[in-house]
């Protein structure tokens, strides 16, 4: 992919190996290693933020610096060379760590997204100028610099780097932003299609709003399934709960649909070239935000003129690249030490070529892991062009799920349940943990066996036959259904599934386990536009037709294939009344009631999820 001389490479290796690691290295902690400066770096409006400087001890040549910027704090910033940033740190760089204004040592007032300034703006700030701000003051104030600044962070530190690169400084060279949020209404932390993620999104600002700390949301029961449901409609939080001192529950509450308010947050507008080299970086099984470092990467691509933006997506949770090795995932095991690998091959050979012209670029476009073969995937495109044939996966009779299409034979056929708020589909096994709190799965939630709702008459399954052959997709996965129900609202939850086969001694723990590949939820009400929200007409048939997001997976020779159905998935999205009201959040309880939901799959009515199924071994 990338080749170039690195020393540091040859402890990394061994460390893989098994064996111990030159031990002067392994002894060295950051005190040993750099001189370390506390300073409050001051912004063109006064605010001083507060910021760790990690300069290497003897430096004998001048070195580029690689920044982070963050709301969770900076005490702990040492604990990145034990893993995200031991290549980095072992290659050699400045490192500088910010707190961002309003959080922890920071002065300022923090606001949750902090809008980017508009163009021609010179009078705002934003976190671009406070990037820019605090660039210049380096640049100007470190000595033993090579003038060149690096920039990357997962999360919020990720959304923080994308935004310092849409006015960059002239000094800033490559960035990585990783598992960034691009949307918090259209698919990223707080909403997806306009469905509220009412667990994280409480229990996130909470958590980052009770005070400058962050300090989880106290539940008084342990299944926060219970909780939830026992809350009853949204509009007692602020009753009961929080008695409106969250300022962004405040604005879920005030902008239900996807108005100026969110708009203004989304950072895609505001993407207007390519100014920086980028390295964009996702998860495939990311609980945060899987959709906002591919919406970033496309929204780059498509202003991408001189080949500058990269994309690489693992077998991942939220961050896990950077807690190695990366081998496994849950129950589910991926063959390689996939983190390792990124960290060791793809992030650090990145930075040394931007920053310090070290070796040679070889990384494709898209570097892709391909879950269920183990594999790396390199495509010139993301979503791939060449090689990929779009195959629909159609609902049948008998619970079967199948390529080939309904005939005229079975017109008016459907599949029914019965959708009750008062009893909502779990999205993960209980007991559902706090998100933040002692003995949570939330970080593993999206790989757990699905077979725990199997029995559930509320959750509609389809399975195909023993697959004779590997089948592997690369690219979209869009679920179209044909859907009706009593009520005048509703929300539909499509889940492609990889069925194991029931006998599989080389893991029995997989025996017959139902892995998600790929998901995601659609509100009714937005069938027709997310900024004016409709009610459905009951029991009118009516095309939904969402994407379930990019996936490069293989489901294997003797697997099966399985879609699942279901109109909730408590708490991690809001239940839906069924009745519709103008803002769900301010519902009464009397608004939730009870819908029989029909799925079609007729000739007229083929309710089916479209794949990318590759016709090669992509090289």
């Amino acid at each position: 992919m990338m080749s170039r001389s690195r020393t540091a490479g040859l402890a990394a290796l061994l460390f893989l190996a098994g064996a111990r690691p030159d031990p002067v290295l392994a002894r060295q902690g950051p005190a040993d290693r750099f001189d370390v400066t506390d300073v409050m770096i001051p912004m063109r409006d006064g605010v001083r933020l507060n910021t760790k400087i990690f300069v290497p001890k003897g430096l004998a040549s001048p070195l580029p610096f690689i920044m982070k910027r963050t709301p969770y704090g900076i005490a702990g910033s040492a604990g990145n060379f034990d893993a995200y940033m031991r290549d980095l740190a072992e290659d050699g760089y400045i490192f500088v760590f910010q707190d961002i204004r309003g959080r922890f040592g920071s002065e300022g007032r923090f606001v949750m997204q902090r809008p980017a300034r508009a163009p021609g703006d010179t009078r705002s700030i934003d976190e671009g100028t406070d990037t820019w701000d605090t660039i210049d003051w380096l640049l100007a104030n470190v000595p033993h610099n090579n003038g060149r600044v690096g920039m990357l962070g997962i999360s919020y530190d990720g959304w923080t780097t994308i935004m310092g690169a849409l006015e960059p400084h002239p000094a800033l060279r490559a960035i990585s932003p990783q598992a960034s949020p691009a949307d918090m209404w259209l698919g990223d932390d707080f909403h997806h299609n306009g469905a509220f993620r009412l667990s994280y999104g409480f229990e996130y600002a909470t958590m980052m709003e009770t005070s400058k700390e962050t300090e989880p949301f106290s539940f008084d029961r342990y299944d926060t399934y219970d909780w939830y449901l026992r809350l009853g409609s949204l509009a007692h939080v602020n009753e009961s709960v929080l008695e409106g001192r969250i300022p962004t529950w405040n604005d879920y509450v005030a902008h239900p649909d996807y108005d100026a308010f969110w708009k203004r947050q989304t950072l895609i507008p505001h993407i207007r070239g390519v100014k920086v080299p980028t390295l964009n970086v996702g998860g495939w099984w990311d609980q945060e935000d899987f959709y906002g470092p591919l919406r970033i990467y496309e929204a780059l691509e498509q202003l991408d003129t001189t080949g500058i933006n990269y994309l690489v997506v693992g077998p991942w949770n939220h961050g896990g690249w950077a807690r190695p090795p990366g081998n496994a995932l849950g129950a589910i095991p991926f063959g390689s030490a996939t983190s390792e690998y990124f960290l060791s091959e793809v992030q650090a050979p990145w930075f040394a070529y931007w920053l310090k012209d070290e070796g040679t670029l070889e990384l494709p476009e898209a570097l892709t892991f391909e879950a269920g073969s183990g594999t790396w995937r390199r495509w010139d495109a993301w979503p791939p062009k060449r090689e990929i044939e779009e195959r629909n996966l159609y609902f049948r009779a008998d619970g079967r799920l199948s390529f080939e299409a309904p005939g005229t034979d079975e017109a008016g056929a459907y599949d029914a349940y019965v959708s009750d708020p008062a009893h909502p589909v779990p999205y993960r096994h209980r007991p559902i943990q706090a998100t933040y709190g002692p003995g949570s799965r939330w970080r593993t939630w999206l790989v757990e066996d699905q077979r725990f709702v199997g029995g559930r008459p509320d959750v509609l399954s389809w399975e195909s036959d023993v697959l004779t052959q590997d089948v592997s997709i690369a690219g979209e996965v869009v679920a179209n259904l044909f859907a009706a129900t009593s009520g005048s609202d509703g929300d539909w939850i499509v889940k492609l599934i990889d069925v194991y086969p029931e006998s599989y001694p080389e893991n029995w723990e997989l025996a017959g386990y139902q892995l998600m590949v790929s998901n995601e939820v659609f509100r009714g009400r937005y069938r027709e536009s997310f900024e004016t929200p409709k009610p459905i007409p009951p029991d009118s048939v009516l095309p939904y037709s969402f994407s379930l997001h990019t996936q490069s997976y293989t489901f294997r020779r003797g697997h099966r294939i399985m879609v699942q159905v279901q109109s909730s998935w408590f708490p991690i999205i809001d239940r839906n009344p069924q009745t519709f009201v103008p803002n769900i959040f301010e519902a009464s309880d009397s608004d939730f009631r009870a819908a029989r939901v029909r799925v079609y799959r007729d000739a007229g009515h083929p309710s089916s999820v479209r794949v990318p199924v590759v016709r090669r071994t992509a090289s």
